[in-house]
């Protein structure tokens, strides 16, 4: 899945598909730049960040709490985050 993938939800009247699409496009950013710091880490990144690996790695985390907080809130209000 791709942010583009998650447009229709991101526009939709209902709340939980709004609430899925950020659910969605949150977890592909965490993905993708887990994804460069592994790359990062092995020295196979094609580019030189322009921040440290440490500023990466406090983004990621802050970012990994904010997926368990609203998966927490999704279970909480029955919204259902699966990928279709």
């Amino acid at each position: 899945m791709e942010l583009k993938d998650t447009v229709d939800l991101m526009v939709s009247e209902d709340y939980k598909e709004r609430f899925k699409a950020e659910y969605l496009q949150a977890k592909i950013r965490y993905e993708k730049l887990n994804n460069m710091l592994i790359k990062y880490e092995a020295g196979t990144l094609d580019f030189t960040p322009s921040c440290s690996k440490e500023v990466l790695e406090d983004q990621l985390y802050y970012m990994n709490e904010y997926l368990r907080t609203l998966r927490i809130r999704a279970e909480i209000e029955n919204i259902d985050l699966e990928e279709n």
